[in-house]
């Protein structure tokens, strides 16, 4: 005897046909990954419904409409697929499931976009606002006022990615050094306005990039009425990680925002130029041997600049949780710079 074969329920489709899929009006896009998950990174437009909340059909049955197309997606494509048996079993008919999940999304090389950056909002002595929004790593969004400023914005990095075409237009920004994890020749074109945007970098990332305002150590710059930058050194000091970031090619840079100082260290160790770093309301440091620094030298370093707020930053897997309590003066603030 001979059995027909079933026809699918739905079709599971690979990320190209799955972004025309999504790109159609009235199509709702459903992440079915956790809360924790989505907030990592998630297609942008996503909506969150939990496949492992006891209540995601109750959620489903609130937030999705059963006459529309439901476009769904996990991981790896595990949770999506159970995901969207239970939905058609409720009454949607009209599913198409990402073949993959996001891995496959990511490594098509398609945008994610992070739920909620991480924002900490600033006064200046005149009520200027100024708010610092971790990105990733090394990357930096500064809204000082009706400016915007960015340092060292990189589009993709490890499992995250950053869609800076979301973002407001930039008006400076900051190349610290050439590194891949700093220098992004696509972040910076989705960031730039060819009338208004400047970049400012180091001399080999401005060659890199073939345009720029070349800042070198020491040099200060005016960039509007009340907002200046200096570049300084950063570079490594111990033996066997001296080629990561030798000495005087790279820089730090400390912005003057309407009288707000903000240290950004860059890719560095403790240096002696620190002691010469003064009146820093705010100090980004790094903490990632071998590349920067270790804890017990951000301690140092932290110590010497004595800021009055500090955000480790660029720290990877360094686990920088037990900073704050040998700084007990300082306000350390831990963001997720990893």
């Amino acid at each position: 005897m001979l059995f027909a074969a079933c026809a699918p329920k739905y079709p599971t489709v690979t990320p190209d046909e799955f972004e025309q899929t999504i790109a159609e009006p009235d199509v709702q896009l459903v992440d079915v990954r956790t809360p924790e998950e989505y907030e990592q990174g998630h297609i942008v437009g996503a909506m969150n419904i939990d496949w492992k909340n006891e209540a995601f059909a109750d959620e489903a049955g609130q937030m999705l409409d059963k006459s529309k197309t439901v476009a769904v997606y996990c991981r790896v494509g595990h949770r999506s697929h159970k995901a969207g048996d239970k939905l058609y079993k409720m009454g949607y008919k009209h599913i198409v499931e990402l073949q993959g999940g996001l891995e496959a999304w990511q490594a098509a090389g398609k945008t994610v976009q992070a739920e909620v950056y991480e924002c900490d909002e600033f006064r200046t002595s005149n009520g200027m606002s100024v708010k610092l929004n971790a990105l990733v790593h090394a990357s930096i969004w500064i809204e000082a006022g009706d400016k915007q400023i960015f340092v060292d914005p990189v589009s993709h990095l490890g499992n995250r990615s950053i869609d800076y075409t979301t973002m407001p237009t930039a008006d400076f920004i900051l190349i610290t050094h050439e590194h891949h994890d700093h220098l992004d020749k696509e972040a910076i074109h989705n960031l730039s306005h060819e009338l208004y945007t400047q970049v400012i970098a180091n001399q080999a990332s401005a060659d890199i990039l073939g345009k720029g305002i070349v800042m070198a150590n020491g040099d200060k710059r005016q960039l509007t009425d009340n907002i200046s930058i200096e570049a300084v050194p950063a570079y490594n000091t111990t033996e066997g990680h001296l080629q990561f970031h030798p000495k005087g090619r790279d820089n730090g840079y400390i912005l003057t925002l309407d009288g707000l100082r903000i240290y950004i260290a860059g890719d560095t160790e403790v240096i002696l130029e620190m002691a010469d770093i003064k009146d820093i309301d705010i100090a980004f440091l790094p903490c990632n041997q071998p590349y920067t620094m270790t804890p017990e030298q951000l301690i140092e370093a932290a110590r010497i600049i004595q800021p009055k707020v500090l955000f480790p930053y660029h720290y990877s897997q360094t686990d920088v949780s037990g900073i704050a309590a040998q700084l007990p003066d300082i306000d350390v603030q831990i963001r997720h710079y990893e």
